[in-house]
């Protein structure tokens, strides 16, 4: 082993171990609803050594890196056999992603990748790329991927090298080692947020979709869609309504998708999705929260106003910047939720909040009035309610 090799692999040891061993750090007081962390819990550098480098001194006396990783986003979340574990879109300097499983023993640090990316099976019309994976534990005992599966679109015009066309993958697994590739979902229009409903609804699967005219403009797609399945191993979309819509003026005005799938409580269904706009600066994506009825999980029941996370600070920059995304989150037995989200399509974070809170914020939040006036009317009557008070409590 030369000099050169030993010093390069003896720092990147130490900043790895460094990286993977910080606590993080819960930020407060926060706003009552959640609470961020000061760090993100999974990064293109918590990527192994052994994955980025030739560790054998004969073929790489140089330590040059032989496999870029150069983002973890957008990941999926389970509770499996005690452990925190994420399914992680992982890029790579190719600009290809795939993904792998990152293990927490608290959920919010010391994050560590398997061994191992996902081998995921391959159907019959390989897709180019794949990404942002939702896991479901349904009742019918398999643990469910969906994903996105990207193709170039065929009917492009010659010379066009980025229109592209989303389908739904689907893939089941019961230890999240070995997967089964089911058929993409079958549907009249494109579909890249595609959400497995954890309990059948009259006797069916039920899947939130997003129903959109093309790659990236969801053009007449009204927003977050209910399909039922009759079999999901030949999973096709026969009849979709929508259920939470977009609205002219909002946080969800070009395009919203759903994103974990929902967590059901005494009082209903908690659904975390994300909104976007349109601004000077690009498009904006923003974190939200909608309820929806334990009888019919399609009828929604409460919806406040806004967003309830949006990108801050570090979270702005990245790749596709002033982006937040979620596709993963998960509720331990004690009521506290880990809310799993990614920062412009470069990192991943946590905030923990509890079932009780979100609960309360979505049943007792004002909904969108879609106009400045009803805005100022709501914010006067919680000032009006506010001074009564602290005026009674005056000696």
């Amino acid at each position: 082993m030369n000099a050169i090799f030993k010093e390069r692999l003896e720092l990147l040891q130490q900043e790895y171990n460094a990286l993977i061993s910080r606590k993080n750090k819960r930020v407060v007081p926060g706003n009552g609803i959640f609470e961020r962390y000061e760090y993100p819990i999974l990064t293109g550098d918590h990527a192994p050594l052994f994955w980025r480098y030739d560790l054998n001194p004969e073929t790489n006396p140089l330590l040059v890196e032989r496999f870029g990783i150069h983002a973890a986003f957008n990941a999926g979340a389970i509770k499996f056999n005690g452990k925190y574990l994420l399914m992680a879109r992982v890029e790579g300097s190719d600009r290809k992603s795939f993904f792998a499983v990152a293990e927490s023993p608290n959920g919010i640090d010391q994050f560590r990748f398997w061994d191992y990316p996902v081998q995921l099976p391959q159907v019959q019309d390989p897709e180019t790329n794949v990404y942002d994976m939702r896991l479901t534990a349904h009742e019918d005992g398999w643990i469910y991927g969906v994903f996105c599966a990207e193709h170039k679109d065929p009917q492009a015009a010659d010379g066009d090298l980025s229109s592209a066309i989303a389908k739904a993958g689907i893939v089941r697994t019961r230890d999240l080692v070995k997967w089964e590739r089911l058929p993409d979902l079958v549907s009249r229009s494109q579909q890249r947020n595609v959400v497995l409903h954890p309990e059948f609804v009259n006797g069916k699967y039920a899947l939130y979709t997003r129903p959109q005219d093309g790659f990236i403009d969801a053009g007449k797609g009204g927003g977050i869609g209910w399909a039922l399945i009759d079999d999901i191993t030949n999973a096709v979309v026969k009849d979709e309504k929508i259920i939470n819509h977009r609205y002219y003026h909002t946080i969800k005005e070009v395009k919203n998708g759903e994103g974990p799938h929902p967590i059901k409580t005494s009082k209903g269904w908690l659904h975390l999705a994300h909104g976007v706009r349109g601004c000077a600066a690009g498009l904006r994506y923003v974190l939200y929260m909608y309820m929806t009825s334990l009888n019919d999980p399609s009828e929604m029941i409460a919806e406040p106003a806004g967003f309830l996370m949006a990108p801050e600070g570090e979270e702005r920059v990245g790749d596709v910047s002033n982006v937040l995304f979620t596709n993963g989150w998960i509720a331990d037995d004690n009521g506290r939720i880990f809310l799993y989200y990614a920062s412009s399509d470069t990192r991943m974070h946590v905030a923990t909040t509890t079932v009780e809170r979100l609960v309360d914020y979505c049943l007792n939040t004002a909904p969108d009035g879609y106009r400045s006036a009803t805005s100022v009317e709501t914010l006067t009557q919680l000032i009006r309610k506010n001074l009564d008070y602290l005026s009674k409590q005056q000696p």
